[in-house]
């Protein structure tokens, strides 16, 4: 399995030292872009990495939002996108109506690009009630590196968050991720 690790504006640095992928946290909503998405993703493609963007979903106006996603998110051959749907701030969450929708739109906006659903175990098993997760699953399950504890497929699996967002993502090697990405 291959190691990586998603960040926010929270994470000032990171070191990219036996990492094979990135996920940095791109936009919220439609009004909230990451200040350090330059720096952040200059640095993941400085390390060699994989570089994928996410978009933190909130309820209402989803084409607005995954309009907003892709105007925001560098666009080069190869990045990943996903989808961040839990619980606002605000204790809100977009429906699974919604989820799907923000998916499929990005899908048509960046055809060349794979769009993955990130969620918890616990949003996956008791939320979710159409399975649609895009072109992969990257589910977080605070448990041993590559064994969440569901029984869908997985394509990466975030397993702890301290210090940071650790994650695992079920290829063989960089190249087989790299290939995967690239349609």
């Amino acid at each position: 399995m291959l190691r990586g690790i998603d960040v926010s504006s929270y994470q000032s640095t990171f070191d990219t030292d036996g990492l094979s992928f990135v996920f940095i946290k791109a936009t919220e909503g439609r009004s909230y872009v990451n200040p350090r998405l330059a720096a952040q993703t200059k640095r993941a493609r400085d390390g060699g990495c994989v570089v994928g963007f996410y978009h933190f979903l909130w309820p209402g106006n989803l084409t607005a939002q995954a309009e907003y996603f892709v105007s925001k998110a560098p666009e080069r051959a190869g990045d990943l996108l996903a989808v961040d749907w839990e619980t606002t701030g605000e204790g809100t969450r977009a429906s699974n109506a919604e989820k799907d929708r923000f998916i499929r739109e990005v899908k048509r906006l960046r055809p060349h690009h794979k769009v993955m659903l990130y969620c918890n175990r616990d949003f996956w098993l008791n939320v979710d009630t159409t399975s649609y997760a895009g072109d992969g699953l990257w589910i977080a399950d605070y448990v041993t590196a590559g064994k969440p504890r569901i029984k869908a497929d997985w394509t990466i699996h975030q397993y702890t968050d301290r210090p940071l967002d650790k994650d695992v993502a079920d290829f063989g090697s960089k190249d087989a991720l790299r290939d995967w990405a690239t349609p």
